[in-house]
C-alpha cells in the first residue's frame, strides 16, 4: 500500500472518537425520578419466555443478569467454556427491574450462582446513590428469598467516557457494595473500576465502541479477564 494513503486511513480510524468529542455531553445530574417504568421491559422479558419455551435452557447455570454491559457480552460462552452460563441482560435497565422480574427472569432457571452487572444506568437517570444501594440490597434480599443459599456477585461498574461526569458516583456506589459484600455472607464484589483506565488513571476510548459508552472486543476482553477467577466451574 502506498505511504500516501496512510494519513488517510488514520484519520479514518479516528474519526468516531473525533465526532464524540465534538458532540456535547448531555447535562447531569438530572432531577430524581419521580417513578420506574417497569413496564417497558415487559417486551424483552415476553422474547426471554419465548425463547425458554422454543428451546428451555439447562436448570443450574450460572446466570448473568444486569444491563447492556451483560446485554452485549456476546462470547460469554466462550469466555467461560467450562462452565455453563445464561445471559438473560436486558436493554438499559436498572438494579429494580432486575428485581422486579425477578420471578420471570432468574427464578425459573434455578441458577447456580448469579452474576449481577447494573446500576449505572440507575445513576444515569437520576436516582442518588444511597438508593440504588438499597436496590442492590433489595435485590439481594428478593433473590436469597427464593434461593437462600445462592452465591451472589457483582461486577462493579467501570469509568467511561460518555458519563465521565458520573465516575465519582459510580464509585461511590462501588464502594458501597463492596463493604456490603464483605460483610455478608456468600456475596461477592468484583473490582472492574480501573479496567477501562491507563496507566495515567484516564478513561481509554479504544476499549469502547464509538458510543463511548458500551465495551468493544478489547473492553470484554478485559472484562472477562477480571471476572474469570470468580466464576464458577460447572462443566
Amino acid at each position: 500500500m502506498s505511504s500516501r494513503f496512510l494519513p488517510t486511513l488514520a484519520a479514518l480510524a479516528l474519526l468516531p472518537f473525533l465526532l464524540f468529542a465534538q458532540t456535547p455531553a448531555p447535562k447531569w445530574p438530572v432531577p430524581k425520578p419521580k417513578a420506574n417504568d417497569y413496564a417497558k421491559w415487559e417486551k424483552a422479558i415476553a422474547a426471554f419466555e419465548q425463547t425458554d419455551k422454543a428451546s428451555p435452557p439447562p436448570k443450574g447455570a450460572v446466570l448473568f443478569v444486569g444491563s447492556s454491559t451483560i446485554v452485549r457480552w456476546k462470547t460469554l460462552a466462550a469466555d467461560f467454556p467450562e462452565t455453563k452460563v445464561l445471559n438473560r441482560g436486558f436493554g438499559g435497565n436498572q438494579i429494580k427491574d432486575c428485581t422486579y422480574y425477578a420471578e420471570r427472569m432468574i427464578f425459573p432457571y434455578q441458577p447456580s450462582a448469579i452474576f449481577l452487572r447494573a446500576g449505572g444506568n440507575d445513576i444515569n437517570a437520576g436516582w442518588p446513590v444511597e438508593e440504588v444501594f438499597a436496590d442492590f440490597k433489595a435485590f439481594v434480599a428478593k433473590v436469597r428469598g427464593k434461593f437462600p443459599n445462592i452465591p451472589i456477585y457483582y461486577i462493579g461498574l467501570s469509568p467511561t467516557i460518555k458519563r465521565i461526569e458520573q465516575i465519582s458516583a459510580g464509585n461511590q456506589l462501588n464502594d458501597l457494595i463492596a463493604a456490603y459484600c464483605q460483610a455478608g455472607r456468600g456475596l461477592t464484589y468484583i473490582d472492574t473500576r480501573k479496567l477501562s483506565l491507563d496507566p495515567k488513571g484516564e478513561v481509554r476510548p479504544d476499549v469502547f465502541v464509538p458510543d463511548m459508552l458500551h465495551f468493544n472486543e478489547e473492553g470484554y476482553k478485559l472484562l472477562a479477564a477480571h471476572v474469570r477467577p470468580f466464576v464458577p466451574k460447572t462443566k
